[in-house]
């Protein structure tokens, strides 16, 4: 547990009795090979004390009931509760119901963020969690066995010909592979399923086409759209606790397409610096927590603009603020938060305008579609809300022309908004199998062209980059997970000046990088650099070459 401790664990194990001092150096000396393993579990693995003296006593050291666990004690359908994923995240086995009251196990040195997690978790399905603790190593091997018999649903689906069990697997698989969205799509002689993993398409499976009509009718009947329509629906899934899941569908000439977007409820807010936005704390706050003020992410569909917004969210987050988001839909519940979802009859501008009623000090608006959303938000900024939202444009300085066009005056976007932030999403090389290797001269020429153009000088000392292999662990692709790419345009004096004049965005860009205002390109470059995309990756999202 992430508690603090006034001695080391294996000094509190032998004055209990439970551990020799002799046990305790044997420990040490196998976790100098295996420096992710804690003491207690070393010793279990060992087999060098009493396994239930052992988690007992360090139950009582962390504040926590110990508990030996395996298969059989194990008596309800663990993928009920929770997913496999989120299970393995946590270190967490459901383990036994009673009443409104779940058991659940977790590994010894699991953090009690997680622990917290899942609570939550149980809390949506109005149960009571009564948390254990564990031996990891038991945790581990319960959940393989568990994950080996969900990894063979796809075969035995097809020899059982179920093609509700078939959807499900598709859909199960989808998530255990991260999979952002699921195609489903029908060709002229097979159905293609296409899984979008880290931004990009892959191709999962092609099932058969004799089995179409009935994949695409399961589909309607969970995704409550009219099994009878043939033209465009829009539905979502339901059944999956962990996701909530947008469907689309739209005819073709063999058939019906179905897309999934996959949307987890309860994922963790990542700290926005492991999102990749530059620079430090400092600067950060000067950019993010204000008052009185807008600040508006930008970027097209699909490039993670509310991923970051939430994590600003997370880190302006306190108890003695009011924080009230509108949202479509509300992607992650975040404790504290006041989360509005609209609906088809509710507006963004509508349901802002009863926000306000509501005493808030941060707003999260979660897309400026429309002038009466934007003449809205500017008000709340102007009588002492920080406004957050996003809108659709290809970068930082181009939300000044959007929101001209909108109708709103040079005088109140000069006024109210503080930050533009634009984003882009590009694969992150996998950690485990990329390979060091130097620059060319070419890819040096190139850098420092881009370096030249914008008055930027890239730190190339080191002369060295990487690319991208593959493993089983980044399922051959060579990268793993995505990371943003920013720029950020701080309104200064001189740049609400230039915008008061009616100044274009050539002439305000054109001042910002004076005021060392560095495009995406910048801070692309800058991530190959210290190796954790690649120029490939780069050149896909801002064209270098």
């Amino acid at each position: 547990m992430d508690l603090k401790r006034r001695q080391p664990i294996g000094i509190e194990l032998v004055k209990r009795g439970v551990a020799t001092e002799g046990n305790i150096k044997a420990a040490l000396d196998y976790q100098k090979d295996h420096r992710n393993k804690k003491i207690g579990d070393i010793l279990h693995i060992l087999e060098l004390c009493d396994d239930q003296k052992l988690i007992e006593a360090i139950g009582e050291i962390v504040g926590q009931k110990g508990v030996l666990i395996d298969s059989s004690d194990i008596k309800l359908n663990i993928t009920e509760y929770i997913s496999i994923e989120v299970a393995k995240k946590n270190k967490a086995i459901p383990f036994e119901i009673e009443g409104n009251h779940i058991k659940v196990c977790f590994a010894e040195n699991t953090n009690i963020r997680s622990m917290e997690n899942i609570r939550m978790l149980m809390l949506n399905k109005e149960l009571i969690m009564d948390p254990y603790i564990t031996f990891e190593s038991d945790i581990l091997s319960i959940l393989k066995s568990i994950d080996s018999v969900s990894a063979s649903d796809m075969s035995r689906t097809r020899s059982a010909d179920s093609v509700t069990a078939l959807v499900d697997s598709i859909i199960r698989n989808a998530m255990e592979k991260r999979a952002s969205d699921i195609h489903i799509e029908p060709m002229e002689n097979s159905v293609r399923v296409r899984f979008r993993i880290d931004g990009e398409l892959f191709t999962e499976d092609n099932l058969q086409k004799e089995n179409q009509s009935q994949i695409i009718g399961r589909l309607k009947a969970i995704s409550n759209m009219h099994q009878e329509k043939q033209e465009a629906q829009d539905g979502r899934i339901l059944l999956y606790d962990d996701y909530n899941i947008r469907v689309s569908s739209q005819k073709n000439v063999y058939g019906e397409k179905f897309v999934l977007r996959l949307l987890k409820k309860n994922a963790d807010i990542r700290n926005i610096f492991e999102l990749g936005f530059p620079g430090d704390e400092e600067s950060l706050e000067r950019s993010v927590n204000k008052r009185n003020s807008l600040t508006i992410m930008a970027a097209p569909t699909g490039e993670g603009k509310t991923t970051t917004l939430y994590s600003i969210i997370d880190y302006l987050n306190r108890p003695e603020i009011n924080i009230t988001t509108i949202e479509d839909p509300v992607e992650i519940r975040i404790p504290g938060l006041n989360q509005i979802e609209i609906d088809e009859k509710t507006r963004f501008a509508d349901s802002l305008r009863t926000v306000l009623r509501q005493d808030p000090d941060v707003i999260l608006v979660g897309e400026i579609r429309d002038t009466e959303t934007a003449e809205i938000a500017v008000q709340a900024g102007q009588t002492g809300h920080y406004v957050l939202s996003t809108i659709h444009t290809i970068d930082a300085i181009e939300v000044i022309t959007r929101l001209r066009k909108m109708g709103l005056s040079d005088y109140d976007i000069a006024s109210t908004v503080a930050t533009t932030i634009s984003q882009r999403l590009v694969r992150r090389l996998c950690p485990k199998c990329k390979a060091e290797r130097q620059f060319t001269k070419e890819e040096i020429d190139l850098i420092e062209s881009i370096g030249n153009r914008y008055n930027f000088k890239f730190d190339l000392k080191d002369n060295k980059t990487y690319d991208a292999i593959g493993c089983k662990h980044c399922n051959n692709t060579g990268y793993y997970d995505r990371i943003g790419l920013f720029e950020v345009l701080d309104f200064t004096e001189d740049i609400k000046e230039l915008i008061m004049q009616g100044a274009s965005s050539i002439e305000i860009k054109r001042k910002a990088l004076e005021d060392h205002y560095n495009p995406l390109i910048i801070d692309g470059i800058n991530k190959v650099i210290k190796g954790s995309t690649t120029l490939e990756e780069l050149n896909k999202k801002l064209v270098l070459y």
